[in-house]
This record gives C-alpha cells, sequence and structure tokens, in this order.
C-alpha cells in the first residue's frame, strides 16, 4: 500500500480508538448528555458520523465502480486538489466557526452511546474498506457529486480526506462534550 493510502488509513484507525476512548468509562445517560438544548451529545457526535460517512460513500461507490471499469489506474497520490484542501482545512478542529449539518446528516433524536459507537465503528469499516478496495484507481482524478452542496464535485480523494477531517472535528466536539461532563476527563 502507497504512503498517502497508508497515512489515510492510519487517520480513519486513529479516530476510531479516539471514539472509543471518549466513550470509555460512560454510563448510556451520560453519552446522551448535553450541556444545553442547542448543543449534540457524544451519542449525537458519534451518529452524526455515522450517518455522514454512510451518505459520502454512498456518493463515491458508483463514481469509484466505474473508474475501475474503465480501468482508470491510480496516477498520482490520493490528496485533494486546492478548492478541496481549502474545505478539508475547514473542517479540522480546533472548530473556529459552528456549521449547521445538513438536514441530510442530522443525527437521530437522542441516538443510544451503544448503538451510535457500534454505527459509527461500522461505518468506519466500510470507509476503510473503499479505501482499500479502490486503493489502486486514480482516487485524485475520479470526481463524485457533493452530496450536499449540488453543482459541486469532489475527488474520491477529497471525499477520504473530507470524512476523516469531519471524524476529527466531531470527536473533537465529544471529547468538549465529555469534559463539560466530567471535568477529570482526559482525551487520547
Amino acid at each position: 500500500m502507497s504512503a498517502d493510502i497508508e497515512t489515510l488509513e492510519e487517520q480513519l484507525i486513529a479516530a476510531k480508538r479516539d471514539a472509543q476512548s471518549v466513550v470509555a468509562g460512560l454510563t448510556g445517560e451520560q453519552g446522551t448528555w448535553r450541556s444545553d438544548a442547542r448543543s449534540w451529545s457524544i451519542a449525537e457526535c458519534l451518529d452524526h458520523l455515522a450517518i455522514g460517512n454512510r451518505v459520502y460513500l454512498r456518493a463515491m461507490e458508483e463514481p469509484a465502480v466505474r473508474a475501475r471499469t474503465e480501468g482508470r489506474q491510480r496516477r498520482s497520490p490520493a490528496t485533494p486538489g486546492l478548492l478541496g484542501g481549502w474545505f478539508v482545512r475547514t473542517l479540522e478542529p480546533p472548530v473556529r466557526a459552528r456549521l449547521k449539518a445538513p438536514r441530510l446528516i442530522r443525527p437521530q433524536k437522542d441516538p443510544s452511546l451503544s448503538d451510535a459507537l457500534a454505527d459509527f465503528v461500522a461505518s468506519q469499516e466500510k470507509v476503510r474498506a473503499f479505501l482499500r478496495s479502490y486503493a489502486d484507481i486514480d482516487l485524485a482524478g475520479v470526481r463524485f457529486p457533493n452530496p450536499f452542496v449540488p453543482g459541486l464535485r469532489f475527488s474520491l480523494a477529497t471525499g477520504l480526506h473530507v470524512i476523516a477531517a469531519h471524524e476529527r472535528r466531531h470527536l473533537w466536539q465529544a471529547w468538549r462534550v465529555r469534559r463539560r461532563l466530567n471535568p477529570s476527563a482526559e482525551e487520547a
């Protein structure tokens, strides 16, 4: 596996470990606690990520399959382009601007902590399987329609980097919730 693909996979594995750490030792009630009515719980952060991962992968799958069928082999590293790179950077923690989640990926109302973690881990496995399955195609050259912004197309490489940065963003948010819930909690 090439270094860029390994790096993406390592980022996804780190997010999975971080998610497991943020929920470690919490009761179901603590996992659904919110500091106020407008904020999300840890379970909602994880649920949002699981839903977002599934939506992004659904949008990316058909162009990846088509690229494989057309024989579009890897030609360059799986890195985002200029616009995609900027978008990825806007997602990175620490969060500077709060954005309202698109309706399509808003978390369920009061998901259980155990279900939200299991769904997140399952979505992560699918992202990692996609990454491994399509590592040999031109991830930087194949485009897919952004599922949230009509008319905007990202490369598959950008989509994978968006998923990883989006996970870091909301795990950072989950840790902030945990620190409010338990000020002695430490990030992994």
